[in-house]
């Protein structure tokens, strides 16, 4: 065993063994789910009660589960904007507890054209990271050799820009790898300050240029999937400069890093390894490729997202990392963490009971309008449910748009797999565009070339990589000599009013839309089906703009576009 791996091993007893009894604890909580549950949102409740926001709806430490049902209505974001604005104005009392420290926003999209800002405070990292050391120990202890090998993480800059008040904005994964032990630090093979390159293209360029050079990759973890497949594509595509800076000790494109943080990551560029350029080399000359399989021989893990949209995307990685376990690293969001799986291969995972206060709503109904709020207890098997966050950030209540399954129980505590995003969101890959930011985008995109086309719907489309398709009737045009034009217009909107949607396509993981012509009466056919299903009349049938379902278009041209 090499000196670092003694050291390792070591240092990581100690912190394993601190986690797994953290864990333990956690599951053994789940045999008292609706008395922790309580307990969590009272002590959520009171971390903020002595905001403005908590004392105008009375809201403390003293409340029962059914004392805040009835003084607080389920709330989507806009509820929240206006308090959140005054803490981006450095007003943090005003939806904050005192002693509740805000440390930065994470952003995301919204439903209109402004980003969402989420607080995240201390005692919500505190919460998140426990969350990932019970998935992390969980994991070790399924997979052992991990502990002799490195991980490769990809993450984004907490910091990219500051609020009028002073506060970071950015991601959530990129502070928890900031605020890493030491001992932990150990175990990554990408340095904190990757994070904080802007330019995509350089960002992963840098990556593999560490990453290829250590050969002991044990994990690979990021959120969808969709990176991992652009990750593998981008090594073969740019295999002769990695090599090359591999054998001299050298970065392609340092000249275009921000000085501070080349500076950061000069002692691990400048080392020369000849021999594992010498070893990749023989890879490209035995394969014709460089991909993960065979630069990291012993892959133990993949970690990423299994549900919803993303499990799109695991059949297409074998190709490239071979056939490694997958685990999935649990549902999660800006807004928070929800489930931490127990096992690999599923997406399912245990409720994080101890995090946040979860409520449920079948979703047939509207969790803005129905009465009908169930608690995690309450879940039924084989249904599915709209799931509601209580944080102790100080949203409450509040409607993500999650569309989750109960698939059992653990003990008292409900087992969930995440389905879709809600009806009117497409979620490709962490995009999550909605219908109105369709309709605003193609309307601009109408004006900006005076190009009508009439009715048209959205629709994801699977692909290496995925993008959208526009579909409208080919009668509607008075000329194509416009559409590459509408459709850059546009792609651009919807990057302006969506910032995951930018940062999809200008990292590659999504590719420009593109169009495609119905023939005449496709819409009226479509509609009609519709409208017998739904029950509805013509005069109630709303054409949808964007349907989230994956290659749905082909569907409407086999059986309604003759």
């Amino acid at each position: 065993m090499h000196a670092l791996n003694l050291l390792r091993a070591a240092g990581g007893t100690f912190t394993r063994r601190r986690y797994r009894r953290a864990a333990h604890s956690f599951l053994d909580h789940t045999s008292r789910c609706r008395e922790v549950q309580q307990a969590t949102l009272q002590r959520i409740l009171q971390l903020n009660a002595d905001s403005d926001f908590s004392r105008e709806w009375q809201l403390d430490g003293s409340c029962t589960i059914e004392d805040f049902q009835a003084r607080f209505p389920v709330s989507d974001y806009e509820r929240f904007r206006p308090w959140i604005d005054r803490v981006k104005n450095g007003e943090t009392t005003a939806l904050l507890g005192a002693a509740n420290r805000l440390l930065m926003f994470t952003l995301s999209s919204g439903t209109t054209a402004d980003s969402k800002f989420i607080p995240i405070t201390e005692p919500f990292l505190k919460d998140y990271r426990q969350g990932w050391q019970n998935w992390g120990i969980l994991t070790y202890d399924d997979f052992p050799r991990l502990k002799y090998q490195n991980i490769v993480q990809l993450t984004s800059n907490f910091d990219k820009f500051r609020t009028p008040g002073g506060t970071p904005c950015g991601n959530i994964s990129g502070l928890v790898t900031s605020m890493q032990s030491p001992a932990v630090k150990l175990l990554y093979t990408l340095p904190a300050a990757v994070s904080q390159i802007e330019d995509p293209h350089l960002k992963y360029f840098t990556a593999l240029r560490l990453a290829i050079a250590d050969r002991e990759v044990g994990m690979i973890t990021t959120a969808n999937p969709s990176t991992l497949l652009h990750l593998a594509q981008f090594a073969d595509q740019h295999r002769e400069s990695l090599i090359r800076d591999i054998a001299d000790g050298r970065l392609t494109g340092a000249a275009h890093m921000e000085p501070a943080i080349l500076k950061t990551l000069q002692s691990k560029l400048k080392r020369k390894n000849r021999a594992r350029a010498r070893e990749l080399e023989r890879i490209v000359e035995r394969t014709g490729h460089l991909y993960p399989r065979d630069f990291w021989p012993g892959l133990s893990l993949l970690a990423v997202w299994m549900g919803g949209s993303a499990g799109a995307y695991l059949s297409q990685l074998a190709p490239y990392y071979g056939t490694p376990p997958v685990r999935d690293h649990g549902l999660s969001a800006s807004e928070g963490r929800m489930t931490i799986p127990l096992e690999s291969g599923s997406s399912t995972g245990v409720l994080d009971i101890t995090s946040h206060f979860f409520e449920f709503v079948p979703e047939d109904e509207d969790p803005l309008t129905t009465a009908n709020i169930l608690t995690a207890d309450q879940l039924e098997v084989g249904h599915n449910y709209f799931i509601l966050l209580t944080t102790p950030s100080g949203l409450y209540r509040y409607h993500i748009c999650d569309v989750v399954r109960c698939t059992g129980f653990h003990s008292q505590t409900p087992l969930l797999e995440f389905l879709h995003k809600g009806a009117h969101i497409s979620n490709l890959t962490g995009e999550k565009i909605t219908e109105s930011q369709v309709v605003a985008a193609v309307r601009g995109a109408v004006e900006f070339t005076s190009l009508e086309i009439g009715q048209y719907t959205l629709i994801p489309q699977w692909g290496e990589p995925p993008r959208y398709q526009l579909l409208f009737e080919a009668s509607a045009l008075p000329s194509t000599d416009q559409l590459p034009i509408l459709l850059e217009s546009l792609d651009q909107r919807l990057q302006e009013t969506n910032c995951e949607y930018a940062e999809k396509r200008q990292s590659g993981r999504l590719a420009a839309p593109m169009s495609c012509e119905l023939t005449p009466g496709t819409w009226q056919r479509f509609a009609a089906e519709r409208q017998q299903k739904l029950g509805g009349s013509i005069e109630q049938y709303k054409h949808p703009c964007l349907i989230p379902e994956l290659d749905y278009a082909q569907q409407i041209l086999r059986r309604f576009s003759d």
